[in-house]
């Protein structure tokens, strides 16, 4: 990350607000620092001169990379607004992940877009929805906030500014990786998909399923209620596939009767001489070997 702040606007080749800074103009400050080969930036409070044109202005200024003009500065078929985050990402995201050499650039971008990058918009914009509680939401975007100087803290906001920069960094960088890791799942998930049978799908070993299933466009995906897969404890796990990415609702669950079992009294009800546990929330039960746990699915899925 090569960034330095100057007060000198001659000197800048990327300009953004001063004062309070939020999670939107952290981000795009970022993804700005792995595209640029260095960023010398300004934090003005308001900007009263013709910049050159080769200078990165955003969430300031009413241009191409701020929001905050009237009527905002577009949205997402979903909805959800553009902020100054969401904006560098739809410019410059996919010339950051060719610098990563990703094969799929459009999926990838899109994945990153929904997972991380429209939270901070939506936030940004005031679109998130209020939880029923009485207790604060603590994200990612609160936490950036708290980087700010203190009401009775006698520091530089540039210098807090650069502290957020870095927390952010180490965030950003392993959202990435994991992203990039995920992906590379996406093809031996569609294979099991095409091999799954009576609704069950196994894995030959554990990798991120759930996204690639239920986003899946095959008809074999829509009828899958149960995944196989090595268990990091040893054994093999049968899953039940959730409705939907962070539901507690499951296609179909496991037995009733089975759940909260161990060993010997959950081998007794299923009649599967190695099965060790099934939750009490009915959604997850283990076998020995991969043969005794594709017995619990296919008994689950038959009930």
């Amino acid at each position: 990350m090569e960034i330095k702040i100057t007060k000198n606007i001659e000197e800048a080749n990327c300009i953004t607000h001063s004062g309070t800074f939020h999670a939107d103009e952290i981000f795009a400050t970022l993804i700005l620092s792995k595209i640029l080969p260095e960023i010398t930036l300004i934090r003005l409070q308001e900007l009263t001169e013709k910049i050159n044109e080769n200078v990165i202005v955003y969430d300031i200024g009413g241009g191409k990379f701020d929001h905050h003009q009237m009527g905002g500065n577009g949205q997402r078929p979903n909805g959800v607004k553009f902020a100054a985050c969401g904006l560098i990402w739809k410019e410059y995201g996919r010339q950051l992940l060719k610098k990563y050499e990703v094969k799929e650039i459009d999926y990838v971008w899109n994945y990153i877009d929904k997972n991380f990058i429209q939270f901070i918009d939506a936030n940004d914009n005031g679109q998130l929805p209020k939880l029923p509680t009485d207790y604060r939401n603590v994200h990612i975007s609160h936490i950036i906030g708290l980087f700010n100087p203190k009401w009775d803290e006698e520091v530089e906001s540039d210098e807090k500014f650069m502290l957020a920069l870095q927390l952010a960094e180490m965030i950003f960088d392993e959202f990435l990786q994991d992203t990039f890791s995920k992906v590379k799942a996406k093809d031996f998930v569609e294979y099991a998909i095409e091999k799954s049978t009576n609704g069950i799908m196994i894995l030959e070993q554990f990798m991120p399923w759930k996204e690639f299933l239920l986003a899946s466009g095959k008809e074999k995906a829509k009828d899958i209620n149960f995944v196989v897969f090595p268990s990091k404890r040893g054994g093999f796990n049968v899953y039940a596939v959730p409705k939907e990415i962070g539901s507690f609702e499951n296609r179909k669950s496991l037995p009733i009767e089975w759940r909260g079992l161990r060993e010997g009294a959950l081998q007794k009800v299923t009649g599967v001489l190695s099965a060790r546990f099934c939750h009490n929330a009915g959604f997850i039960c283990s076998a020995e070997t991969k043969e005794d746990a594709f017995k619990l699915a296919s008994i689950a899925n038959n009930k």
